[in-house]
């Protein structure tokens, strides 16, 4: 019987991870079956279990049931834990769940590609939300000078900033000085075409721009605005999709892909 893996979410039906898992499956030569699954509001652990329990073997989480899939995992790796959200859930061979979360690991993966200047790097992350949670211990790992949180509301920057005392501090826009190596923009701003509340003395003054939202064609109002201003190591988040989707199927199959070679497929796909 040919293995059964797919994503749940709500809306689901845009989501690139049936093509991307079609893909890493081919060139690995990996017998399996990758589906959408849309979740109705309140009915994810009803969804998850009827996949499980008819011999799903793994599935990707996305918006808005990453904090039901934390919930559901019965262990969590130190990435999941860390982020607070589960991306990624995986049936072991005792039958338990494992929950994992692959965003930030996805991010450093085409961060690295991209030569991103981390290591003894300032970097400040825009957006306080999941996905700077997400993103915030695979950074750190890289051994960056420090980083910056900054937020329209202080607070919630200071609480994550607060899980990382040494390196990681808060700012609201107001009282954000100095200036960064690396900018990442962890806001979903870039969906509704807006900006951030930055000057653009701090957003010029970057070596390397990034924007976790992305446009399959073309730069999001961000990374155009960045490279208006004379930063040309300026990119979204496509890359960080794919090696976020990699992980997941590397946790699954057991099996490597080749990341810089899915870039270049997708990318001309």
């Amino acid at each position: 019987m040919t293995d059964k893996y797919l994503v749940f979410g709500n809306p689901i039906a845009h989501s690139m991870s049936p093509s991307l898992h079609a893909y890493f499956a081919k060139i690995t030569q990996q017998d399996l079956v990758y589906d959408r699954s849309l979740v109705e509001e309140g009915r994810f652990k009803e969804c998850a279990d009827e996949f499980f329990s008819h011999g799903g073997l793994g599935c990707n989480i996305t918006v808005p049931c990453k904090l039901d899939a934390y919930s559901y995992a019965n262990t969590l790796t130190d990435y999941a834990k860390a982020a607070g959200a589960v991306n990624t859930l995986k049936k072991l061979d005792d039958g338990t769940i494992l929950g994992d979360n692959t965003d930030g690991r996805g991010l450093v993966r085409d961060l690295l590609r991209l030569k991103c200047p981390l290591q003894d790097s300032k970097v400040l992350i825009i957006g306080a939300g999941g996905a700077c949670q997400g993103i915030l211990k695979p950074i750190l790992e890289t051994n960056p000078k420090s980083i910056t949180i900054v937020n329209r509301t202080l607070s919630k920057a200071e609480h994550l900033a607060s899980l990382y005392q040494d390196k990681v501090t808060a700012a609201s826009f107001e009282n954000l000085e100095g200036s960064f190596d690396v900018i990442i923009n962890a806001t979903s701003l870039s969906l509704k075409n807006e900006l951030p509340n930055l000057s653009d003395e701090l957003l010029g003054s970057a070596k390397f721009v990034y924007d976790l939202m992305y446009r399959k064609y073309g730069d999001t109002v961000f990374t155009k605005k960045a490279k208006a201003l004379g930063v040309t190591q300026s990119f979204d988040g496509f890359g960080m999709l794919i090696g976020q989707a990699i992980l997941s199927f590397e946790l699954w199959r057991g099996v490597e892909v080749d990341f810089d070679k899915a870039i270049e497929h997708f990318m001309h796909a």
